[in-house]
């Protein structure tokens, strides 16, 4: 199996998955003990491909990735007014 994902994409969603793995609520999300396996192989499979996770400017590429990604979501996502 291959998935193809931006540097964007990747960037982010390796930000995402070291910041939200390793809490509680998490872990209670992952309602299936072999789901660690994979998030595991991706989160570790990312941080080996990005070497802008150790540069100086990591939080302005990461923020700029950012910007990119969700100018292309359109309102998807979006909060919704009430």
């Amino acid at each position: 199996m291959q998935i193809r994902l931006s540097d964007d994409e990747a960037l982010v969603l390796s930000d995402w998955l070291d910041r939200v793995m390793h809490r509680k609520e998490f872990a209670a999300v992952v309602d299936d003990r072999a789901v660690w396996r994979p998030l595991l192989t991706i989160s570790g499979s990312l941080e080996t491909q990005l070497p802008q996770i150790f540069s100086s400017s990591y939080q302005e590429d990461l923020d700029a990735a950012r910007g990119r990604l969700v100018a292309g979501l359109g309102d998807f996502g979006a909060e919704t007014e009430t």
